[in-house]
């Protein structure tokens, strides 16, 4: 992944690679992967309820979005080497006041921060800064992607050592003190940002304009069904694996290979490199995703053929993450990227929201899960056949 400058000299993304995949890597890992391991905890120290607390995980995923359009757009404009900076050591300011905290208040003030720190520090910002910077942006998001792809196999193992060995209040300390390293790795690794970053929106970019094209609109439909099917498979797919009968072993065995399953995905891309091109993988990836949930609906009891679901759906989501970054690079152009990026992740912030709450009650109001998968499988449908519809042409920007 190196070539030559106009005067000769080597330029490569490996250490634009290196530092943005390291720094995502810790950021994810301590700035989201973590939480759910300190439920238990605060439940049982600060005698909030389960609702209370997710409550401070909602204010941050509503800020979150709030945020994108806002962030994306001041890396368009400015670059986003002092964005991913300032968010990095803010994010690890938050880990330090989340160790303190007592006050409900307090927790929620801390949570809806911490939604603008994640858009501020994790990978909006980040992959405009990579479009804008690097040689061949797709092979560098694919690459960072396969690393990001550890934080949870990464993270989640080590949050929960760090609170069995220095209680939840230090592990938030030690966290804090890893998260710094994003900020670190970002100013002694990345060159100031030019006058001009490469996705400045022209004179007279107009957002409004912008996302009414078909394809913008097309694409926010695509993310939003597949963020639905993603988050809330995510937060009920164990007690489903349950309820089909699956013993407790076989049930973690099968969410576990996510993981794997979607680093595989992600190297296998790397690897084609630009004999695919991202619509052609787009197309396939968001066909996977109805076809996995079809497995799930049809799925009798067996490890065998789950796994095969593990893998199709660990193929659909793991390459979409690449879609929603290189993908809309591809179609919609480098042009206000980090803007557009933002006000896609909006479309994508209600279903993400609704997801675990909708199917929950659907639970509730039909005793099991019955026909959910069948469900998902339409919605996934749908979001197929938005990409395949956005996909057909680039659509230059608005002037």
């Amino acid at each position: 992944m190196s070539g030559t400058t106009s005067d000769g000299r080597v330029r490569s993304d490996t250490r634009l690679i290196a530092c943005i995949a390291i720094g995502q890597t810790i950021g994810w890992g301590t700035l989201f992967s973590v939480f759910p391991l300190f439920l238990a905890p605060w439940e049982a120290e600060l005698g909030w309820s389960r609702a209370e607390i997710n409550f401070g995980l909602t204010c941050a995923l509503l800020v979150g979005g709030i945020a994108a359009v806002p962030c994306g757009r001041f890396v368009d404009r400015h670059g986003g080497r002092l964005m991913l900076a300032v968010g990095g050591f803010a994010g690890a300011g938050l880990l330090v006041a989340l160790s303190f905290v007592h006050s409900l208040w307090a927790f929620w003030a801390i949570w809806a921060a911490m939604g603008l720190i994640q858009s501020a520090a994790l990978w909006t910002p980040a992959m405009t800064l990579v479009v804008g910077r690097a040689r061949e942006p797709a092979r560098a998001i694919t690459a960072i992607s396969f690393v990001t792809g550890l934080s949870n196999t990464i993270f989640v193992p080590l949050g929960a050592v760090l609170i069995d060995h220095l209680g939840w209040r230090g592990a938030f300390l030690a966290l804090a003190a890893l998260q710094c390293a994003p900020g670190l790795l970002t100013l002694a690794m990345l060159s100031p940002d030019p006058p001009r970053a490469a996705t400045a929106p022209r004179a007279g970019f107009s957002l409004l304009q912008a996302v009414r094209r078909p394809a913008f609109v097309a694409l926010a439909a695509c993310f939003a069904g597949h963020a639905f099917i993603a988050v809330g498979l995510s937060a009920h797919l164990i007690p489903y694996l349950r309820e089909l009968g699956l013993p407790e072993a076989s049930v973690l065995l099968v969410v576990a290979l996510h993981g794997p399953f979607q680093v595989v995905a992600r190297a296998s891309l790397f690897a084609l490199g630009p004999r695919v091109t991202l619509r052609q993988v787009g197309r396939m990836t968001t066909a996977l995703t109805p076809v996995a949930m079809v497995l799930l609906a049809l799925a009798p009891p067996l490890l065998a053929y789950l796994v095969v679901f593990a893998l199709v759906w660990a193929l659909a989501d793991g390459l979409m993450t690449i879609i929603r970054s290189a993908g809309v690079m591809e179609i919609l152009g480098r042009e206000g990227y980090g803007t557009l990026t933002g006000a896609l992740s909006i479309a994508t912030t209600l279903p993400r929201t609704l997801a675990p709450v909708l199917i929950a009650l659907w639970w509730e109001a039909n005793g099991g899960y019955g026909p959910l998968c069948w469900g998902l499988a339409g919605i996934g449908v749908l979001s197929s056949a938005a990409f395949w519809a956005a996909a057909q042409r680039r659509e230059e920007s608005p002037r």
